[in-house]
């Protein structure tokens, strides 16, 4: 075994696995932003490279990271989450059952809702934290994916992967984890026992707010991965090299980023769980959480980066708070150095199924107590 097999999953992620340009000694690994390669005089391509809409040196390296820290047998880096999302369930047939969660991003529930269901797909929308739920509703040989989002945003709920997967594979189905929350500093689902797990690498695995990407790591390299592939590739879904890159350099600052923002979170959350202004805290670290315990036992080194406020003056003092601040920025998005806060409801518009009242909160890697003190500052306000 090589030095770096033995090294821990921070240090191969600082690292990035340990690669040094040989051309060079470069530290930082190179971008190769070439579209074709040179093929070999009698015409094959032994350098395994050919055109790059989905076979690039950038890609590799993130695609190699990325796999290594889920501990996955291949991975897959598409040209964002929706397109990493999109082509597990484009990889089904039409008459396909999928469950579901009835709170989950808003973005990938429209799209099944208005083009899978109409393409073909039969989708229950379930509570993915009722396991009693999720067995009424499989249809075993006919229920062919289960998707699960855990933390779900926004309200950052907490599926049991291991439970689910034991029923969904009970059935004939398999099981696909959004873990864009959770990270894979915080979360394995493969070794849970989920067949797939899916990032927006636009969040937290880039961290920087800079560039639009996904991916998918599988458990196995078997026919359905395969399908997954071509989709990407007949497709045309790929990230550029330049973003590869940049995704990349972003992992090697994942866990340090990470463990800043779960403990942003969890100070933001303890501060305010009982404050006047504030109705409820939804955020698994808190004891007070439903998910707790299960969270405890499913994640490792902290509860996530995200945490959404209800407040007692509903919809208009959520506004008016999120008008207020100052060192957070209201944008859409989250897992970036900076804090986010946005007003969920406005953002996913008619049909949410998101309370008005409710603020989602993304911490980035500022110190708490000015966090803190912008908040507590911005909920004075609105209400002056």
């Amino acid at each position: 075994m090589s030095a770096e097999e033995n090294w821990s999953p921070r240090s191969q992620a600082a690292r990035a696995l340990g690669w040094i340009d040989q051309s060079t000694k470069a530290v930082t690994p190179p971008i190769h932003p070439a579209s074709t390669f040179l093929r070999d005089p009698d015409n094959q391509y032994r350098s395994g490279y050919s055109y790059a809409r989905d076979t690039n040196p950038t890609y590799d390296q993130a695609e190699a990271l990325l796999c290594e820290l889920e501990r996955g047998a291949g991975a897959l880096l598409f040209a964002s989450g929706m397109a990493a999302a999109g082509a597990v369930f484009l990889n089904l047939r039409p008459g396909d059952h999928v469950l579901a969660p009835r709170v989950m991003y808003w973005g990938l529930r429209k799209w099944l809702s208005q083009f899978a269901v109409p393409w073909g797909l039969q989708v229950d929308f379930v509570h993915m934290g009722d396991l009693a739920a999720i067995r009424a509703a499989l249809r075993p040989g006919q229920t062919r994916l289960i998707w699960l989002e855990t933390p779900s945003n926004p309200l950052w709920g907490i599926s049991d992967i291991a439970a689910i997967a034991e029923l969904a594979h009970g059935a004939g189905a398999l099981v696909a984890v959004d873990s864009t929350a959770a990270t894979p500093v915080l979360s394995q689902p493969l070794t849970l026992g989920a067949d797939i797990v899916m990032h927006s690498a636009t969040k937290y695995l880039n961290g920087h707010s800079d560039l639009v990407g996904g991916a998918l790591v599988t458990a196995r390299k078997d026919d359905h991965w395969q399908g997954v592939a071509d989709i990407r590739h007949d497709g045309g879904a790929i990230l550029g090299a330049f973003e590869a890159w940049l995704l990349l350099r972003g992992m090697r600052t994942l866990y340090p980023r990470v463990e800043t923002a779960c403990r942003n979170a969890l100070a933001v959350a303890q501060h305010f769980h009982g404050h006047a202004a504030v109705k409820q805290v939804l955020y698994p670290g808190l004891p007070s959480s439903p998910d707790h315990a299960l969270a405890a036992r499913q994640m490792r080194g902290g509860f996530g980066g995200m945490l959404s406020l209800r407040l007692k003056g509903g919809e208009a003092h959520a506004v008016a708070a999120a008008a207020k601040v100052r060192l957070w920025c209201r944008a859409t998005s989250l897992g970036g150095v900076e804090s986010l806060i946005d007003h969920r409801a406005s953002t996913e518009g008619p049909g949410t199924e998101v309370p008005a009242d409710l603020l989602r909160l993304s911490c980035g890697i500022e110190a708490a107590e000015d966090l803190i003190a912008d908040l507590e500052s911005a909920l004075q306000g609105a209400i002056c």
